[in-house]
């Protein structure tokens, strides 16, 4: 069967098992847009702007499992795309994004709407393909779901000049594929396991730190049974929150820059680190010469990349985390009577006086409404159900230390490159992944205008978001560090031009909500999740000082927070 390129690219999707692509028409990418038009397996989704098409489909992969895809055109839709693309990589989502390109004969010359999308890519993509023959098409689309998805996922580009789209060969997609060059590990090595087994048993003050690798390689389950078969204290990152239950006693919470008291000072102060599908980035670490000082490191990650790249481990596993830790788990299950329950009873001991310091209490009495509160009643209001993204700033802090995840894949947020604008449009990949769920947009007045347009989107395809706008008229992340570390000189960080984001929602056809006192707070988010086929945009006003604790200055170690 003959076909032209840009139907053997809908084929592609078909086979993968695609449902949505998100994306944004232009000259170079019209013969795909026709080969859409003709066809009802795969739906498009019209975003308002690239980057919100590459932060949809990215929220759709975060919450599912499954590759996000992009379909943008030459020039500027490529270039629009690339902060999305770059999200995507430092937080290791699976996503396709598919460019258009000039005609062949044109690449080089300089043609309208031309640029390297391959060469621009190159450093914020696992892969990039440009294809030169439609024969080459099917192979290569199959090349680049099995890079995104495998080993530590990523986004994949694939550049398409217009002439190969409209190019006929006959189609058969690949039932396997075969890499010479790429062979991700998935089992780890027998000989670190047991290494990493007698650590564990030998740990006096031990510590999990576990990371966004445990979700994205669904080891969810079998982090739960490694953790509470030991007893062990287990903190998370940001990008590892819900993997292990917020509400389970072992749980110290988040670790890092605005980590508890208790999870940060139990990481100083343990004796063996067990780091599961995290990679040390500095928002955990702190000063690197300070971290963890006195502790043996096992690393469990799949990329073996970044296994002593920022920490020097002293067991290394390279694996997927569910099959290791299924290994793991299996030889643990053999041990009857372990022999540091005495050193761990006393170092519950220590950590419940850490934990006593209560490092997130705040002024419950405030007559201003608390961004934390705000938090803390929708979760009371969704029973902590919701699916919940965020933008990025104080409100993203607020967000992970209060609203407590116990669901892996509930938690939807740019973490390594701290993405403003995300939240919504990834909220709405979220919604279309599960239509008859709670997703709220935890956002700020400044992270919500970066996309903003996608209100629009939300209105061409019945999306029922709630948008939590935690409103304090200022950039809230840049002014609490121009009040720490700048002399309370707020250059720039100060909004006085604000929209009405109430009429701003119901011209879009949305409605519109704004809460001004704490007592308003919960009867309105009450009635906008009564509102179940409605986008409701919720204007809080918030404490314009509010500050997010605790907090690690720059250089300094995770024992030496500032509390309040």
């Amino acid at each position: 069967m003959e076909l032209t390129g840009a139907e053997i690219i809908i084929e592609c999707l078909k086979a993968e098992g695609i449902d949505y692509v998100f994306g944004y028409p232009g000259g170079a990418v019209l013969h795909i847009y026709d080969a859409f038009y003709k066809q009802d397996d795969v739906q498009h989704i019209l975003v308002r702007h690239e980057q919100g098409a590459t932060h949809a489909a990215d929220g759709y992969a975060r919450a599912t499992g499954k590759p996000g895809v992009v379909l943008v055109t030459s020039g500027p839709g490529a270039t629009n795309a690339v902060t999305g693309i770059a999200t995507a990589y430092m937080d290791s989502i699976p996503m396709i994004v598919i460019t258009g390109q000039v005609p062949s004969h044109l690449i080089g010359n300089d043609a309208f709407q031309e640029v390297d999308s391959v060469g621009i890519t190159r450093p914020i993509v696992k892969h990039n393909f440009l294809i030169n023959d439609v024969k080459d098409m099917a192979l290569i689309f199959k090349k680049a779901f099995y890079v995104a998805t495998t080993g530590r996922p990523g986004p994949v580009v694939i550049d398409i000049p217009k002439d190969i789209t409209a190019e006929k060969t006959e189609f058969e997609y690949p039932s396997k594929i075969e890499m010479r060059s790429y062979h991700p590990t998935v089992k780890g090595h027998n000989g670190q396991i047991r290494r990493a087994i007698e650590l564990i048993k030998s740990a006096q003050r031990p510590m999990i730190y576990s990371g966004g690798g445990v979700i994205l390689g669904n080891g969810s389950e079998q982090l739960r049974t490694f953790t509470r078969s030991l007893g062990y204290p287990i903190t998370q990152t940001l990008m590892g929150l819900g993997a292990f239950p917020a509400s389970d006693p072992l749980s110290l919470g988040m670790l890092g820059m605005h980590g508890t008291y208790e999870a940060n000072m139990s990481m100083h102060h343990c004796d063996v680190l067990i780091a599961i599908g995290a990679r040390f980035d500095d928002r955990v670490t702190g000063s690197l010469e300070k971290f963890c000082p006195e502790a043996k490191i096992i690393h469990i990650d799949v990329d073996p990349a970044s296994i002593s790249k920022n920490v020097k481990v002293d067991v290394p596993i390279v694996g997927e985390v569910a099959p290791v830790l299924d290994a793991i788990n299996a030889e643990l299950a053999k041990i009857t009577e372990p022999s540091n329950l005495g050193a761990i009873e006393k170092w519950w001991a220590q950590i419940n006086e850490w934990r006593a310091q209560d490092c997130l209490k705040y002024d419950q009495n405030s007559k201003i409404i608390k961004p934390q509160y705000v938090v803390e009643e929708l979760y009371k209001a969704t029973h902590g159900d919701a699916f919940v993204t965020s933008d990025v700033g104080q409100h993203q802090m607020f967000a992970a230390q209060y609203y407590g995840f116990d669901k892996p894949r509930q938690w939807i947020n740019s973490g390594g490159l701290g993405t403003m604008g995300f939240g919504l449009p990834a909220a709405m990949g979220v919604q279309l992944a599960h239509p008859g769920e709670m997703v709220a947009c935890i956002t700020g007045e400044s992270s919500i205008q970066m996309c903003i347009q996608e209100l629009s989107t939300c209105k061409q395809y019945s999306l029922p978001l709630k948008i939590i706008n935690l409103n304090n008229g200022y950039m809230g992340m840049v002014r609490q560090w121009q009040e720490f570390f700048y002399e309370k000189r707020y250059a720039m960080s100060y909004f006085d031009a604000l929209p009405d984001f109430v009429a701003l929602a119901e011209s879009y056809g949305h409605v519109g909500i704004k809460v001004e006192k704490p007592e308003d707070v919960r009867p309105a988010l009450d009635e906008a999740f009564k509102q179940k086929d409605r986008l409701v945009f919720l204007d809080f006003i918030t404490d314009r000082e509010e500050n997010v604790y605790p907090m690690i200055p720059t250089g300094a170690g995770l024992n030496e927070m500032i509390l309040v």
